[in-house]
């Protein structure tokens, strides 16, 4: 098991080329937000524009539609029940993440379908929360495992490896995981990632970054590096530690480190690790 450090993310965050524009940093669509837990996808959203993506397209629950404006007017948004313009947003998304805040009624589940079927050979697709949940409960075949990343906290790994948090081993989340032949990020106090080449470890972490919406804002941080950064497997990897050392860094002046402050200090923590 390898761990991660300050090295990978000078590996990984390149200096942006002079000659771009918003296209030469990743399409991406999130999915997620119901009416009650809008602020899930909320925080995704930002932090993957703070994270540099490109352009940025949230799909969410109409009520979620003024605050996202109100707050992240750099964000465009799609009403979940505009089929016709999910399929056109879909169409040239480099990356896609389900889940945060989406809840798990019988809409989200079409949903989830409805992307796993519309993944491309060229698409990679992140489910997290709600449909981690959705997916444990209705298993599906994945298109393209190997460009698919599962992000479950220890609970929601439960409900989808079958393996209660107690016998949650590195031996045991191997097996798991070729199971399902994806990437998965099981969160805790020390992150752990498994892809089918290599088991990581993160070292940081703290209890200040114990609250809510930590996990959906790491979600939106990997679809911008996903993005980005042609080194899947290291941006995997940067995002993961990227988002901790933020954290344990303000938790050394902050008895609790809040997601939205974390995700404001990712383009001042970008620039001094570009190459």
């Amino acid at each position: 098991m390898q761990n991660l450090s300050n090295e990978l993310l000078s590996q990984v965050i390149r200096k942006r080329p002079e000659k771009s524009h918003k296209g030469t940093f990743g399409k991406v669509v999130l999915v997620g937000g119901n009416a009650q837990y809008g602020g899930a996808i909320i925080m995704s959203a930002q932090a993957a524009v703070q994270a540099g993506a490109g352009l940025v397209t949230v799909v969410t629950d109409k009520a979620n539609h003024s605050p996202l404006h109100a707050r992240l007017p750099e964000a465009m948004v799609v009403d979940w029940e505009n089929q016709p313009l999910i399929d056109e947003v879909l169409k040239n998304a480099d990356v896609v993440l389900i889940g945060p805040g989406m809840g798990i009624e019988q809409q989200n589940e079409r949903m989830l379908q409805f992307l796993l079927k519309k993944q491309t050979e060229n698409q990679w697709l992140i489910i997290d929360g709600s449909a981690i949940t959705l997916f444990a409960k209705h298993p599906h075949t994945l298109n393209y495992p190997d460009q698919t990343i599962f992000t479950p906290h220890q609970m929601e790994w439960e409900r989808l490896s079958g393996l209660p948090i107690e016998e949650q081993t590195t031996e045991n989340n191997q097996q798991s995981q070729r199971h399902l032949e994806a990437v998965v990020i099981v969160k805790s106090h020390r992150t752990e990632i498994y892809t089918p080449q290599e088991t990581y470890k993160n070292p940081l972490g703290t209890a200040a970054m114990a609250t809510g919406g930590m996990g959906d804002t790491l979600a939106g941080i990997l679809t911008a590096f996903l993005a980005q950064f042609d080194n899947k497997e290291q941006a995997i990897g940067a995002a993961v530690y990227l988002h901790s050392l933020i954290g344990e860094t303000l938790g050394e002046k902050r008895y609790v480190v809040l997601p939205t402050e974390l995700a404001n200090q990712l383009p001042y923590y970008m620039k001094h690790f570009e190459r």
